[in-house]
């Protein structure tokens, strides 16, 4: 005979277990149906010793049941106790195999182990770990590919592949380096979905060479071999082309999907068949099946206190009482600037509702992405942001509409309205704003910054799918044809792909047929020929130009060879397309004949000097394709007075950003120790206090909230950062002039060699471009000879010319 109870409660995780406790503080009737033996088997399958952080901070726990941050052990500890403080009613061994609607508008539930109860309302915790995502390889069922760690120090002097970059996988990886030879494969090219913590942690792994990482690179397959100390070799796809790694044992932590098959089979639906899809849930976390409740990290919420809220909430949802959700006051102060605004759930579904990019996520997936957002309301022709600007957030039209110029004169512009969404050039290239945005009537503006827009993008493909399709729309229209309507251009968008290229790669070669063209989306191209047996590299292709036309404008074969200078991706577009659209066009056609004869003067002129296509190369070998602006030195005018580095110590209080000496020398061009303004800067990636930031014109800084972490310092991968003190006040010129007080001009404030009496507190330093300098850097006006200049890679070519 079945038991009989108010409140079913499936899944004793976080949000299941919070329900419960909050349904047994309350006195409802009530059932804890678990599968395992213990509470939260998510947790409890943690490894050994782990630290569960109490993210997000800014949140207060409602819950009944304690959480703060500390060991597996301690949380799990102190479940327990609350767990049988409160009695909850717990039956462990109860795996819910079914979940049947009755006519009545109750709930039977079956359970595996033959029981049944019944419910009026229920409540599922039941998390995502039943579906955990494997490989997606060969060989990712052998013995020795797992997907689950329970206890690092079960393994000692193996050769371990971790793969995944999500915390899981970082925390996996940090604790099995303490006694093995680990290596974690990270898809991407940063840990944008990990936690802060966790990031700073893999990523000083990585710096100190305890963990190897492979970056945007990807399993191929898994071999076992049967000779050999190693059980096994994983073939890696990276972007330096394919890597054999013998193994003894590969850990994939690639995350979970929802348990669709149960869920559907409960009567709920969810909005797509996107796999990485949840179902769709109201704010009071009701499904579409009434009296059907989601909690937790099926509902599209994975942090703990998250789910632990919502386990309170429910209960108090299902009570029929009124309850403001944990980040109420936080959401309300946000958008109450909103025209109209009412309540944050009124605004909420009005965003939802208005912005198409933001359909895909779920209501409370939405409250989340608001609290990493700003609401703007420019007034009518305010700038958004400028032509040039080196900005990078993201903006969604909520109401209203932006105008966006498409030239520099302005006469050029299209409008976007509501629902639509601009900056994505901006977000993805890490390029110069291409246009200025000046809002219209009525402009209501989500601004979202480059880092949780990108962890959207990560996590949901629906998202990045549209993002692309508009991108791709939208390269074609600024680049080649401003004229021309979405419906003109609907068949070339129809046809173009996106490629990724490792550096290095090859797009086409000298001498093939030509058969498309590719759009620089990220990263960069160099172009060069085969003369007298020697590859020479004729020209630099940044990000937002296109290679290839040649070959579609008149000649059959590729004139020269497209190779990526770093890892780069393009739009590919089919060249009958792209001829149609030219021959329909004669305004196109005429300005892409005269960019083509601009890049074959260019070309000639470098094939006349192939020792400038030395230089250029010499310069990529240097990262310099990272670069936005980079410090060159001219050895053969440099007289080694050092001006330059005492310029930059006197404009930055006595530290200098720049070591003249360091750095590599090629046909006397010689590149310093010194800050190339990266377009994706590294630095930037983590940076807990934000203070690393990006001006209007390019040049990467840091602000005086830096707390001294150092991240910036190991993340960069070209050493112009260093930590310091902030050094004494030097007396004034007349000073030491007239008296011979402190130091003089260019000298260090301080002997060096002087130990401080008090341990000072060290930030981090790097070069700013002297921004707040009307003359512009100060390492170059100070050089006497003229051997120190700026220059971004787009001047590569022009540069090597001038070296005769």
């Amino acid at each position: 005979m079945s038991e009989r109870f108010r409140i079913a409660i499936v899944g004793s995780g976080p949000g299941g277990l919070s329900a419960a406790a909050r349904a047994a503080e309350r006195g409802e009737s009530h059932v804890l149906l678990e599968a395992e033996p213990h509470l939260s088997n998510t947790i409890y399958r943690y490894q050994k010793g782990k630290f569960v952080m109490d993210e997000p901070g800014i949140l207060p726990l409602r819950s009944p049941v304690p959480f703060k941050a500390g060991s597996r052990e301690s949380i799990l500890g102190a479940w327990d106790e609350a767990a049988a403080q409160l009695k909850i009613n717990v039956r462990h061994g109860h795996e819910v195999s079914a979940i049947r609607k009755r006519e009545d508008g109750g709930f039977e539930l079956r359970c595996a182990n033959g029981a049944t109860v019944e419910a009026q309302f229920v409540v599922l915790g039941i998390g995502l770990q039943g579906n955990i995502r494997k490989l997606g390889v060969p060989g990712e069922d052998l013995p020795f590919v797992q997907y689950q760690l329970d206890d690092p120090d079960e393994y000692e002097g193996e050769t371990i592949v971790v793969v995944g970059a999500g915390d899981a996988a970082i925390e996996n990886a940090v604790a099995l380096a303490k006694q093995n030879n680990v290596v974690i494969v990270n898809r991407r090219d940063e840990f944008a979905r990990a936690k802060k913590g966790n990031e700073a942690a893999i990523l000083k792994a990585i710096e100190d060479g305890a963990i190897e990482c492979y970056y945007n690179a990807a399993p191929e397959r898994v071999d076992a071999l049967s000779v050999g100390r190693k059980k096994g070799r994983l073939i890696l796809a990276t972007p330096n082309g394919k890597a054999q790694l013998l193994i003894d044992r590969v850990i994939g932590r690639l995350g979970a999907t929802a348990p669709r098959g149960f869920v559907e089979a409960c009567g709920v639906t969810f909005p797509s068949k996107d796999p990485a899809a949840v179902p769709a849930i109201s704010p009071q976390y009701e499904s579409n099946v009434k009296g059907l409740y989601i909690v937790g990290a099926l509902g599209g919420y994975p942090l703990i206190k998250q789910a632990m809220n919502q386990g309170y909430e429910v209960i108090e949802y299902i009570r029929g009482e009124r309850v403001e959700p944990a980040d109420e006051p936080l959401l309300k102060a946000k958008l109450g600037s909103m025209p109209g605004f009412r309540s944050v759930d009124d605004t909420l579904t009005r965003i939802q509702q208005n912005v198409r990019v933001l359909s895909h996520i779920t209501p409370l997936q939405l409250r989340e992405f608001m609290l990493d957002s700003d609401l703007r309301t420019p007034k009518p022709g305010e700038a958004v942001f400028r032509r040039n600007d080196y900005t990078n957030s993201f903006y969604s039209i909520v109401e209203g509409e932006v105008r966006i110029a498409l030239d520099e004169e302005g006469k050029q512009f299209i409008t976007l309205g509501r629902g639509e969404f601009f900056g994505e050039m901006g977000l993805i290239s890490g390029r110069r704003r291409s246009a200025t945005v000046t809002a219209g009537n009525g402009c209501v503006l989500i601004e979202t910054p480059r880092r949780s827009m990108n962890r959207l993008i990560n996590s949901v493909a629906a998202v990045k799918r549209e993002i692309d399709e508009v991108f791709i729309l939208r390269a074609i229209q600024s680049r080649f044809a401003p004229e021309a309507s979405a419906a003109q251009l609907k068949d070339m968008v129809a046809g173009a792909t996106l490629q990724k290229f490792a550096a290095g790669d090859t797009l086409f070669s000298e001498g093939e047929i030509g058969d498309c063209l590719h759009l620089v989306r990220v990263g960069s191209l160099t172009i060069s020929r085969n003369i007298a047996g020697k590859e020479v590299v004729l020209s630099y292709v940044p990000a937002g130009n296109y290679v290839g036309e040649m070959a579609l404008l008149g000649e059959s074969r590729r004139s020269a060879t497209a190779r990526a200078a770093i890892a780069t991706e393009t739009v590919r577009l089919d060249g009958e397309s792209f001829k149609k659209l030219v021959n329909r066009m004669p305004v196109l056609k005429l300005r892409l004949q005269a960019e083509y004869r601009q890049r074959a003067a260019s070309n000639l002129a470098m094939q006349a000097l192939p020792a400038g296509g030395d230089i250029i190369q010499f310069l990529l070998a240097q990262g310099a394709g990272e670069a936005t602006d980079i410090l060159l030195i001219d050895e053969s005018l440099c007289v080694r007075c050092d001006n330059c580095e005492k310029a930059c110590a006197e404009t930055h209080g006595g530290t200098s950003r720049l070591d003249r000496e360091a750095g590599p020398t090629y046909a006397s061009v010689h590149v310093p120790t010194s800050c190339r303004h990266c377009e994706h800067p590294h630095c930037m990636k983590d940076c807990p206090p934000d203070a690393l930031r990006r001006a209007p014109n390019g040049e990467v800084y840091i602000a005086d909230n830096c707390i001294g972490c150092g991240n910036c310092e190991r993340n960069c991968p070209y050493g112009v950062i260093h930590m310091a003190t902030k050094p004494p006040k030097k007396p004034g010129l007349l000073s030491w002039l007239l008296f011979g007080l402190g130091s003089g001009p260019g000298e260090a404030p301080y002997d060096p060699k002087k130990k401080s009496k008090e341990p000072k507190e060290k930030k981090a330093v790097k070069c700013d471009m002297c921004k707040d300098e009307k003359g512009g850097p100060a390492c170059v006006r100070a050089c006497p000879t003229g051997a120190a200049i700026r220059i971004s890679p787009e001047e590569f070519p022009a540069y090597a010319q001038s070296r005769r």
